[in-house]
């Protein structure tokens, strides 16, 4: 493990300070790589949340930023970026201390996409305005976007700096003002970031970070009669709590990532190209551990290739290397806490039960580190109604079913809660066609495992999650208000 030793700031960050917690109370941030303390970071509480969305508030209320000119917030946001760049290291050290993640990971993949997520959103900040309609009455109709006021982001512990560039680059850019909740488990890099915005001159009460546990933080700004929109990316389960407190509250505008069971469809005349499909399939599974919302946990392949496919996919596990997440070879570091090694231990478990037979892994490895490691694991002989291919796992874990027909490989493919994102892997432009507008989900890959970039928009059908999108320009429309002014004229 590097020797290299970020600072780990621990108390919340509100009216563009570090403060004191005004709960006194702490939880314990441990490193899942070895199962040791880091640190105790501050727990907070109802009157913590309470003081970040009054900064928040009245910096909205000001105009500081709300009203500042476009070029003004532009520039901001450009030195912010920069300010990213000059400390990506510790950046990338703090994700993958803090997440278990992998370091080349997040050093040559989650920054880069964070720091470039906020350089677009500074740049399309002259770029997004209203437009006049045309009345036909000889009068004006004037249609203008106007920033929200006050975003509440409620952040995951899988990407913490990704998501989080999700969440911020477009609501800073509009104008609001932001009160965010890292994880528990992996706040850190939510924190350092909060100091370079204020060193980069987002003013005071513009941006706000309050650590602290989901059921008391989170449920705080859930409730909140001063928060105009949540935007959550987590389980499907904490959802459907946001839309409760949504209903208890204000009617605040809830935005939801959610889970997902990511298909993988392999079609008939890709007999040819199954190494190479392989490699993009192993990629999409076990990629950040597979903790991963669009993981592409499930392979849906044409009988004819099932073993051949199946030979592939094993000799490519092999090649996933877990270890040491400070270590530059490892691809599969350490799962986020001991509860979810468990959790995802149980579902191997469950599918030897039910029938299903390991390929490869299955196993826990590096028990002598202390922390929570798991084995690539490649299943096969699942069956559709098994729980390891209709559950989120949520952990390195693929199974592989066979399909006769496009139509059964459809069907099985919808036959799920989740519509996050799925992949078609054909030579035929035809079928691509169809089965990509058959799949119910929101991002579908051709020939690859893709979520697109911040020029799409991402976001999910069903359970995945609904009411607006991460990036894109289409990211503007859940922090953003459309008003018409009409002008009677004469």
């Amino acid at each position: 493990m590097s020797d290299r030793q970020p600072t780990f700031i621990t108390q919340p960050f509100i009216d563009g300070k570090l403060t004191a917690p005004l709960t006194g109370e702490t939880f314990d941030s441990v490193n899942p790589a070895t199962g040791q303390v880091i640190a105790q970071v501050a727990a907070c509480g109802q009157a913590d949340v309470d003081a970040a969305v009054a900064s928040a508030r009245a910096a909205f209320d000001s105009g500081v930023w709300s009203r500042a000119a476009p070029a003004e917030r532009k520039a901001v946001l450009l030195r912010f970026a920069d300010l990213l760049d000059e400390h990506v290291d510790e950046l990338a050290l703090l994700d993958s201390i803090d997440a278990g993640k992998p370091i080349t990971d997040t050093r040559t993949l989650d920054l880069p996409d964070a720091i470039g997520t906020i350089r677009w959103y500074a740049e399309s900040i002259d770029k997004v305005f209203g437009h006049i309609s045309p009345t036909g009455s000889g009068n004006l109709g004037l249609i203008t976007r106007e920033p929200v006021g006050v975003v509440a982001g409620v952040l995951p512990w899988n990407f913490p700096m990704a998501t989080l560039s999700w969440k911020i680059g477009p609501a800073l850019a509009a104008g609001n003002s932001v009160v965010i909740k890292p994880a528990e488990l992996s706040p850190f890099s939510t924190l350092r970031t909060a100091e370079l915005a204020a060193e980069a001159g987002l003013p005071a009460g513009v941006f706000n970070v309050v650590p602290g546990l989901g059921h008391v933080t989170g449920k705080a700004l859930g409730l909140h009669p001063d928060v105009d929109v949540v935007a959550f990316t987590g389980s499907t389960e904490v959802g459907r709590h946001f839309l409760r407190y949504s209903a208890d509250s204000n009617l605040k505008k809830i935005v939801l990532e959610c889970g997902g069971k990511s298909p993988q469809l392999v079609l008939a005349d890709q007999g040819g190209k199954l190494a190479g499909i392989a490699e993009e399939l192993a990629g999409a599974a076990f990629w950040n551990m597979g903790e991963n919302c669009t993981c592409g946990s499930r392979i849906l392949v044409h009988r004819s290739l099932r073993d051949d496919l199946v030979s592939e996919l094993v000799a490519q596990a092999a090649g996933w290397t877990v270890g040491d997440p400070q270590h530059p070879d490892t691809k599969i570091g350490a799962l986020i806490e001991e509860a979810h090694l468990r959790k995802v231990t149980g579902y191997i478990q469950a599918g030897i039960e039910a029938g299903a037979t390991v390929a490869i892994g299955g196993r826990q490895v590096r028990q002598d580190s202390g922390g929570w490691f798991v084995e690539p694991t490649i299943f096969t002989d699942v069956t559709p109604e098994m729980s390891i291919a209709r559950e989120e796992i949520f952990g390195p874990v693929l199974s592989v079913l066979a399909f006769d027909t496009e139509e059964e490989a459809i069907r099985i493919a919808n036959d799920s809660p989740y519509g996050l994102a799925a992949s078609v892997f054909t030579d035929d432009l035809n079928a691509a066609h169809r089965v990509a507008g058959a799949l119910r989900a929101g991002t579908v890959s051709v020939n690859c495992y893709s979520e697109g970039d911040v020029t799409t928009p991402f976001g999910g059908f069903k359970t995945s999650g609904f009411g607006g999108h991460d990036k894109g320009i289409e990211a503007f429309d859940q922090y953003t208000e459309l008003k018409t002014t009409w002008f009677a004229l004469n």
